[in-house]
């Protein structure tokens, strides 16, 4: 019984990503917490879950020639490394999962309130007037310093919460790098999120032992066909009324997880 309820959650969560195109990490590790399953378990489950999810989209776009590898290395150079660390820092600096519960929780409750107002404020970015005028000078001269440091953030909050690698990262390469055509900040984006949430599900396997493989499977099971189904359907729903309804719901979620 247990397992058809994570099968169902697995479709739950592949069809909302399909429908309105928002990250399953911001949606699975809330939805998996409500069922109770423990949250160290969670979020390194819903890592490697994410990276098994997003790895065909990462292939789809490297054949289309739509991913900026340069800033994918720029964007791994800071967080492989961050994420690594994070995970090495969890391991022997406390004693067990319930000394970092709320490090975990109250990081998971920032990413979900961020990744709402980027939900909220898409839109107005996206339609920002593409002019000839070139980015801030000193941010343009600094431009692999910056996404360097933007990926040490990624890599840090990404691995504690299981949050960030998708919708938060596009907004930040939306930001840095105006220029950039948006289907190559969604390869991107994608390209760079493989390897981080796998690397960083791998060390919260193999440092933390916070892996479920059944829930993980169970998961994937229910996801993948629906990811499929929820793009068709999505296809045909007006998305601007869809995606703000989501975000209010992320809003308080992360409300919830982070001060509460």
């Amino acid at each position: 019984m247990e397992i058809l309820l994570f099968i169902l959650a697995g479709a739950g969560v592949g069809l909302a990503v399909g429908i309105t195109g928002v990250g399953g990490g911001s949606l699975m590790t809330p939805l998996l917490l409500l069922f109770g399953i423990p949250f160290n378990v969670a979020i390194g489950t819903d890592l490697l879950y994410a990276g098994l999810t997003k790895a065909s989209g990462a292939v789809a776009h490297s054949r289309l020639g739509t991913v900026r590898w340069r800033l994918v290395l720029w964007l791994a150079a800071g967080s492989i490394p961050a994420s690594i660390l994070t995970t090495l820092g969890l391991k022997f600096v406390f004693g067990d999962a319930s000394q970092y519960e709320h490090l975990l929780t109250t990081s998971l409750g920032i990413m979900l309130i961020l990744t709402s107002a980027v939900l909220l404020f898409k839109s107005r970015i996206h339609n920002q007037p593409n002019t000839d005028k070139p980015p801030m000078r000193w941010v343009h001269k600094n431009a692999a310093t910056i996404t360097v440091i933007s990926g040490v953030l990624l890599g840090t909050f990404v691995t504690l919460s299981s949050v960030g690698a998708g919708a938060f990262c596009a907004a930040l390469l939306l930001i840095l790098y105006p220029r950039l055509p948006a289907i190559q900040i969604v390869g991107t984006d994608i390209a760079h999120a493989v390897p981080l949430t796998l690397i960083a599900g791998a060390g919260h396997l193999i440092f933390l032992g916070n892996v479920d493989f059944l829930l993980l499977g169970s998961l994937l099971i229910g996801s993948i066909p629906a990811i499929t189904v929820g793009t068709k359907i999505g296809a045909r729903l007006p998305n601007q009324l869809l995606q703000p309804i989501l975000a209010t719901i992320l809003m308080g979620l992360g409300v919830k997880f982070a001060f509460f």
